[in-house]
């Protein structure tokens, strides 16, 4: 076997492969020899297929087969004998003819860059630490308490936190809405459903009150012809209901699976689910500072394209509706992004070669247990998870990322930083 690479930009690769032709050739035939001995075909005995027969039939099929199967064999031989790590499987052309006695074949691909030394010790990180109190603890089972409310029609005026059902027409310049009649609309005042101009609108008002005022609708208003538009609208209220609250009693402890309805039980499940979410976030921003720093630190290095692309699209799908592909520009427009990104899985993933970080079983089976309880049957998500090789190592890959991430932070200049839980799982941004 014979090969040759070629450096065709700072990544791509073009290697070129020829083999002798009679090593196809033997093993073409030693395949279709063993096939008269194992085809059935209508008109012979079972082993008794001539040769000639099977060449007839199966002859275009299985030189096919070999010829896919002498192609991996030696690319993979070549990778190691050059000490090549493409990103991808490669992008494959041959007639696979023979000429002057040889099979030749050519191999497109981009290979893992050269890594830099990578200074963790120089990196300095800020790694936030929080602890669930039993003031969240409070606070979230009275977030409970809100899920399950309901609503008795009251005759006072409504004040926040009511439900108010509603009717309204509006008007802004030749426009209204809807064309005829009033549109029925409901919301918690104060919920945040609609926005702050329309909530104080329909505050201190009664069931059957009917009355008109304007409303300054925001820019990012569901309809285009109101966004950033004062219109006159019409309302008229059809029903007030104010929020009944359930108690904190066995029965409520019942409905979140705590068959014998102890308090005490619940709190503690209560408590272990905020801090199993905690746990997860808390690493999930120490695991996004580590690669911000990391790609900092390392902007110049070159990256594989494809991957830069393919997280580019990645994340430009987060912007459109699902099962829609983002348009162009939205992707180019997410290249500088997905590039960082790419730079700070690959550093991560080096730091993990070179110190030889071993995944952690435990954890892997600790962050599968998490998952599986959210879901109602949780058996069987970690029966999905163990019975699928794909999502079971996109599991481990995030394990790992975590482990890397921990490593940097005991190596680096790290610094806490204490939140309350609160801040900690507040949105960026909110």
């Amino acid at each position: 076997m014979q090969f040759s690479v070629e450096n065709v930009g700072k990544l791509e690769r073009k290697l070129t492969v020829r083999f002798p032709a009679d090593r196809l050739e033997s093993q073409v035939s030693a395949r279709i020899a063993e096939m008269g001995r194992t085809v059935r075909l209508k008109g012979f005995r079972p082993g008794k297929v001539p040769a000639t027969v099977i060449q007839q039939r199966f002859g275009s099929q299985v030189r096919g087969e070999v010829l896919s199967d002498l192609i991996g064999s030696t690319l993979r031989e070549a990778f190691e004998k050059e000490n090549l790590r493409p990103v991808a499987n490669p992008s494959i052309d041959t007639t696979g003819a023979a000429e002057n006695g040889e099979i030749a074949y050519t191999a497109t691909f981009e290979v893992m860059p050269e890594f830099p030394e990578v200074d963790v010790a120089a990196l300095e990180i800020t790694r936030p630490v929080s602890e669930v109190t039993d003031a969240d603890i409070e606070k979230m089972i009275e977030t409970l308490r809100l899920q399950r409310r309901s609503f008795d029609p009251v005759e006072r005026a409504s004040a926040e936190g009511d439900f108010v059902m509603f009717e309204y027409a509006a008007t802004a310049d030749d426009y209204r809405f809807p064309t005829e009649g009033l549109e029925r609309a409901g919301s918690v005042l104060g919920s945040g459903t609609l926005f702050k101009a329309l909530d104080e609108a329909l505050t201190g008002r009664k069931a059957d009150d009917e009355f008109d005022t304007e409303i300054a609708f925001p820019a990012d208003f569901g309809n285009a012809q109101l966004a950033g538009k004062t219109a006159q609208v019409d309302f008229k209220i059809i029903k007030v209901q104010a929020p009944q609250l359930p108690e904190v009693n066995e029965e409520f402890a019942k409905l979140f699976g705590i068959a014998d309805g102890n308090l005490d039980t619940f709190r503690k499940e209560v408590r272990a689910n905020l801090e199993r979410e905690l746990k997860a976030t808390l690493m999930g921003r120490l695991k996004g500072h580590v690669a911000e720093k990391l790609s900092e630190a390392h902007g110049e290095l070159d990256v594989p394209n494809m991957m830069v692309q393919a997280e580019a699209r990645n994340l430009a799908a987060g912007s459109v509706p699902r099962g829609q592909q983002p348009p162009a520009q939205l992707i180019e427009a997410a290249v500088p992004m997905a590039r960082k990104r790419v730079i700070a899985g690959l550093l991560m993933g080096e730091i993990a070669r070179k110190q030889e970080l071993k995944i952690d079983r435990s954890r892997v089976a600790e962050q599968l247990a998490a998952i599986a309880s959210t879901y109602e049957e949780p058996e069987k998500v970690v029966e999905l998870y163990n019975g699928d090789p794909q999502m079971m190592s996109g599991l481990q890959n995030r394990v790992m990322e975590d482990q890397v991430a921990e490593w940097v932070a005991d190596h680096a200049k790290t610094t806490e930083q204490k939140l309350a839980f609160d801040e900690v799982m507040r949105p960026a941004g909110a």
